[in-house]
């Protein structure tokens, strides 16, 4: 059923490919702010959670578990996630927020870098504890529509390429590379998205 496969000369399996493309639905869909996004996230992370076990990535197997959890959580958010109930707008941390985001990530960081190490036979478990936590820290802050999400993502996203170049997942890096120029528009798309609300926001103020 998923057997491996070459398309335009990468080693991938069926599994992978459809991944791959939910995934692009999924980043396409966030940069539009539809709400859709998050089906196809569920979806997509439901299939890759499958193919990271394959590769012996844990820590991005079970990051698959928690991005469907933080989904439908998501999805409520970005439908009635403000304090009317409204459509969630896009809004940027404070100082101490981002503070707080890079604190998380290095003590997600820290947990599962030990877990890996000493519960599991990755033989990337830095790399993939690393990456885990930052992915956590992205889809928070995704999730609450927050702006510096794309700033995690094109960091993260980065390095992904590299980790998926050494398990030998050529389409996923492929997809991570994708992810990068996609992450740079999604920061400039939502940026254009918040200072349009505080335009209309003003506007409404002086009325």
């Amino acid at each position: 059923m998923n057997q491996s496969l070459i398309l335009f000369g990468l080693a991938t399996t069926p599994l992978e490919l459809l991944s791959f493309v939910l995934s692009i639905v999924t980043v396409w869909l966030n940069i539009r702010q539809n709400h859709w996004a998050w089906l196809f996230a569920i979806l997509s992370s439901a299939m890759y959670g499958a193919v990271f076990f394959e590769s012996k990535l844990y820590g991005d197997m079970g990051l698959q578990l928690v991005f469907i959890s933080v989904s439908v959580w998501g999805w409520y958010q970005w439908l009635h996630g403000d304090d009317r109930h409204e459509r969630l707008p896009v809004t940027a941390l404070t100082w101490r927020g981002r503070g707080v985001a890079a604190l998380a990530w290095l003590l997600a960081f820290a947990v599962l870098a030990w877990f890996l190490r000493s519960f599991t036979d990755t033989d990337v478990p830095v790399s993939d504890g690393f990456l885990t936590a930052g992915s956590l820290v992205g889809q928070l802050l995704l999730s609450r529509k927050r702006l510096e999400n794309w700033h995690v993502w094109i960091i993260v996203d980065v390095l992904y390429v590299a980790l998926y170049v050494h398990k030998g997942l050529m389409l996923t890096a492929l997809l991570y590379g994708l992810f990068v120029f996609m992450a740079i528009a999604g920061l400039q798309a939502w940026r254009r998205s918040m200072e349009g609300d505080a335009v209309g926001s003003a506007a409404m103020v002086l009325k």
